[in-house]
C-alpha cells in the first residue's frame, strides 16, 4: 500500500516540476510570434489583407518575354491586361527567384519589368516594379527550395528585409544578402516625392558554388552593406556592366564572366566576414584581376598609366602583375593601348565631338604624341584617324 500510494504523489510532483518549463516555452513561442508579426503588420500589412497572392496558382497567363539571340531575356507586365498584371508578376517571381506570397495596396495599378542574364550556374536580373510586399514561409520552402543565396543592390526606392531575426532597411546604393532556405519578409517602398518605381539588381549565388561555409554566410543575412566603395563598388560595377553588355558577348565568354562574378561576390562576402583566408588562391587571383581591370578603365586618360603604376597601386610587384596577365591573350601594356584606342575610335565616330581636334581626343585618352597615336590607330584599324573620321562623317550624311 505505501508503494502504491507513492506513485501518484511522484507523478504529481513531476507534473508540478514540468509545468513551469512548459509555461516558459509557451511564453517564448508567443514572444517570437509577436516580434515577427508586429513588424509584418507594421511594414508588410497583415497576412489576410486584400491583394495577398501566392506566387504560383491557377491563373493561366502566358509568359510574355522578349528573348534576344544572346543570353539576355527581357520580361514586361505591360503586355498583360491591367487586372491580371499583379497575379502574373506573382507567378513570375515564383519562377524566376523563389515561391513567395506577395501583396500590394494598389494591385490594379501595378507595373513591372525584368531583364535577366543567364550565366552558367547563375543568373543576374534587374527588376523595376511598383510598391509591394513579399513573404516566404516554411510552406513555400517545403514546396520548392533552390538552396541559393541572393545578393542584391538597391538602385531606387527603399527595401525592408527581415530574415533570421534580423531586420534592416536599405536605400539606393546599399546591398544585402538573403537565403532561400529560410523564411523572410520584404517590404518594397517607392519614394513618393520622386514617383519612381523600385529598381534593384539581383545576383543568384548557388550555395554549392560559394567557397565559404554556409553557416558563416548566414551571419550576413538581412544586414546592410555599402555598394559605393571597395569590393562592394567593384561588384556593383560588374553587375551594371554585365547587364549592359551581355548581349554583345559570345557563348564562349559566359563561363568566364560567371566565374568572375562569383569570385567578386565571394571576395565581398569574405571581406564582410573577415574570412579572406577561406577563399581559394584562384578566387583571390580573379578578384585581384577584376580590381586591376577597373583601375585601368578609370585611369585610361592618365599618360602615366603603366605596369609599374598599376602594380604599386595594388601593392604587388611588376613581375606578379605580368604573371596575372599570362593566361590572357594580351599583356598589360597591350590591354591599356587597346582600350585607349577603342575610346579614341568611339570619340572620333561621335558627331557631338566633331569640334574636338584629333590631337585633343588622343590626349584625352593618354596619348602624349599625335604621331605615335596615328601609327597605333592605323595599325589597329587600317586607316589614319583623319581618314576614319572623314569616312564616318560621310556615312552619317
Amino acid at each position: 500500500m505505501p508503494a502504491s500510494g507513492c506513485a501518484p504523489a511522484a507523478r504529481e510532483a513531476r507534473r508540478r516540476w514540468r509545468r513551469p518549463r512548459r509555461r516558459r516555452r509557451r511564453r517564448r513561442r508567443r514572444r517570437r510570434r509577436g516580434w515577427a508579426w508586429g513588424w509584418r503588420r507594421e511594414r508588410c500589412g497583415p497576412r489576410n489583407q486584400p491583394g495577398l497572392r501566392p506566387s504560383s496558382g491557377s491563373l493561366a497567363v502566358r509568359d510574355h518575354r522578349e528573348v534576344s539571340k544572346s543570353c539576355v531575356v527581357s520580361i514586361s507586365a505591360d503586355v498583360v491586361p491591367a487586372p491580371d498584371r499583379f497575379d502574373w508578376w506573382a507567378q513570375l517571381v515564383g519562377r524566376e527567384v523563389m515561391p513567395v506570397s506577395v501583396s500590394s495596396e494598389h494591385p490594379e495599378r501595378f507595373r513591372g519589368t525584368c531583364e535577366s542574364v543567364a550565366l552558367p550556374g547563375a543568373k543576374v536580373s534587374m527588376f523595376d516594379f511598383s510598391a509591394m510586399s513579399a513573404v516566404r514561409t516554411l510552406a513555400h520552402i517545403r514546396r520548392h527550395d533552390p538552396e541559393d543565396f541572393y545578393l542584391f543592390v538597391v538602385h531606387e526606392g527603399s527595401i525592408g528585409l527581415e530574415q533570421r531575426r534580423s531586420l534592416t532597411w536599405l536605400g539606393a546604393g546599399d546591398m544585402a544578402v538573403f537565403d532561400t532556405s529560410r523564411p523572410l519578409e520584404c517590404a518594397f517602398r517607392e519614394h513618393r516625392e520622386q514617383g519612381q518605381p523600385i529598381r534593384l539588381t539581383l545576383m543568384q549565388l548557388p550555395r554549392a558554388s560559394l567557397p565559404l561555409p554556409s553557416d558563416k554566410v548566414d551571419r550576413l543575412l538581412a544586414s546592410r552593406f555599402s555598394g559605393r566603395a571597395g569590393s562592394g563598388a567593384l561588384l556593383t560595377q560588374y553587375l551594371a556592366g554585365l547587364l549592359a553588355n551581355a548581349a554583345h558577348c559570345g557563348p564562349a565568354e559566359l563561363p568566364r564572366l560567371s566565374a568572375v562574378g562569383r569570385d567578386l561576390a565571394a571576395t565581398f562576402l569574405a571581406g564582410r566576414l573577415d574570412a579572406r583566408d577561406a577563399l581559394s588562391p584562384e578566387t583571390r587571383r580573379q578578384a585581384l584581376l577584376a580590381r586591376i581591370d577597373v583601375f585601368i578603365e578609370h585611369h585610361l586618360g592618365d599618360p602615366e598609366l603603366r605596369p609599374a603604376t598599376i602594380a604599386a597601386h595594388h601593392h604587388v610587384s611588376v613581375r606578379l602583375l605580368h604573371q596575372l596577365f599570362r593566361d590572357r591573350p594580351e599583356t598589360v601594356g597591350a590591354t591599356i593601348r587597346r582600350r585607349r584606342l577603342e575610346r579614341c575610335r568611339a570619340d572620333l565616330a561621335d558627331p557631338r565631338l566633331r569640334h574636338r581636334t584629333i590631337g585633343e581626343i588622343a590626349a584625352r585618352w593618354g596619348f602624349r604624341h599625335p604621331a605615335d597615336f596615328s601609327r597605333a590607330f592605323r595599325a589597329a584599324y587600317g586607316a589614319a584617324p583623319s581618314e576614319f573620321r572623314s569616312g564616318n562623317d560621310a556615312r552619317m550624311r
